[in-house]
């Protein structure tokens, strides 16, 4: 026999997967749509992922400063600029056929800046942001943003470990992104972290087969 607490809980779970469905914007779903086409393709070594991510960055940057996420805001114009980077640093490639721009490995020097680069600025922009504006999440903002730009700066470079940094600040786009009711956003970064993943462990598998 269903209990009423089943009904209950039925009930809210509809209501969440009608909020998910029908309170999504066309505008954040074509975001969202074109965010997972160019990270796939950049799993799969494919150059076509940076025109699908500039325009994914184009359309977030008006989503994100609607939901005051204004570092993320900030964060989409650096892409764009880093997408335009990427993609002719990739294209590069085309002028040698069959030749690609060979995968790396991370160095102890580029962990150290990393790390201090990503607590500077995420203390001085948090603060900023704190202090200046009614930004939510200043600091894990701040820090996911900072993060994201390492990142990016890697991926961009054909840098291994580019995606196990994405899958770690992935994580807590997801709980950032659902708490502003940015359901299909967060679902597009949970997707992010499984194609990240997949990304690291294909990567890997290139290099190693760069390395033979």
């Amino acid at each position: 026999m269903i209990s009423l607490g089943m009904l209950l809980l039925a009930s809210g779970f509809i209501d969440s997967v009608k909020q998910f469905l029908f309170g999504t914007s066309p505008l954040e779903w074509f975001g969202v749509i074109t965010g997972l086409l160019c990270v796939w393709l950049a799993a799969k070594n494919n150059i076509w992922n940076w025109p699908f991510a500039i325009a994914s960055v184009l359309t977030y940057i008006f989503i994100f400063f609607e939901s005051r996420l204004y570092a993320d805001m900030g964060l989409q114009v650096y892409l764009l600029l880093m997408n335009i980077y990427g993609w002719y640093y990739w294209s590069e490639q085309r002028k040698n056929p069959g030749e690609q721009r060979p995968i790396t490995q991370i160095t102890p020097k580029e962990i150290l800046l990393s790390v201090l680069g990503v607590i500077l600025f995420t203390l001085i922009l948090g603060f900023l942001l704190h202090k200046k504006t009614d930004a939510s999440f200043p600091f894990v903002d701040s820090f996911c943003t900072a993060t994201s730009i390492i990142a990016q700066i890697f991926l961009a470079r054909k840098v291994l470990q580019n995606w196990l940094i994405w899958v770690f600040v992935d994580i807590i786009y997801v709980i950032v992104y659902f708490s502003k009711e940015l359901y299909a956003t967060g679902l597009m970064y949970a997707i992010y972290m499984a194609i990240a993943l997949m990304g690291y462990i294909d990567w890997k598998k290139i290099y190693r087969e760069q390395a033979n």
